[in-house]
């Protein structure tokens, strides 16, 4: 895809956030576009960056290892988010690398982020997944043991500041996203990670605060 297309679609979204954002009853504050850049080379990255777009979001640690710290050096107030599963062995990457995590979904996972952010004094900020579609290949924590999870992150003082989701493909996403809303106002959680590129004026309508868009900025992944 072109530079001049790339520039085009991040155009056409961010109008289109807005005009989800007006058309809502009750938006968020704010609401932020995460560019997911997962399996997109870093040329395909830079038109977004001059167009003015700073917070991007990866899938696996690996590669965002290969693209980011290059692209960082030249632009630094990059926001990078981490928005695929995090295995515990590469917390201590992640840590060093993201400046947000959405994808926190066990204790265990908990425990680990606690002692890297100890050892390395460094503090990304916080989203636990919510498995709102219980869907037994999928990461996040079930709806159900979700309370739990949030207690347990509170109790290391980690920085949990909202919820996460990816609801069910075959679904209608609306009462996924309204269980996330109803979860995080239960447990006084500002942000509300949820709406991909075919919901996401959908997910603002219900709150979002951060809506995940890869394919509609940058076309189709390029597959390895």
């Amino acid at each position: 895809m072109s530079p001049e297309q790339i520039n085009e679609n991040l155009s056409h979204i961010v109008a289109r956030i807005d005009a989800a954002r007006k058309a809502a009853v009750k938006p968020a504050p704010s609401t932020t576009l995460v560019a997911i850049t997962k399996a997109h080379p870093a040329e395909t990255i830079y038109p977004a960056l001059i167009a003015g777009q700073r917070v991007f979001g990866e899938n696996r640690v690996q590669e965002a290892q290969a693209k980011w710290p290059a692209i960082r050096a030249e632009y630094s107030d990059v926001e990078l988010h981490l928005v695929g599963p995090l295995q515990t062995n590469k917390v201590r990457d992640a840590i060093a690398l993201f400046d947000a995590i959405q994808t926190l979904d066990r204790p265990k996972l908990a425990d680990a982020l606690r002692a890297e952010i100890d050892r390395a004094d460094r503090t990304p900020f916080l989203f636990i997944q919510v498995n709102t579609g219980e869907e037994p290949q999928k990461s996040g924590v079930l709806p159900r043991e979700a309370a739990a999870l949030i207690a347990h992150a509170r109790a290391l003082k980690l920085p949990v500041k909202g919820l996460m989701c990816i609801p069910p493909a075959s679904e209608n996403p609306a009462p996924h996203f309204a269980l996330l809303r109803k979860l995080a106002e239960e447990h006084d959680l500002p942000l509300l990670s949820m709406g991909m590129s075919g919901d996401f004026e959908l997910a603002i309508r219900f709150g979002a605060t951060h809506v995940r868009i890869g394919s509609a900025i940058f076309g189709e992944r390029v597959t390895r």
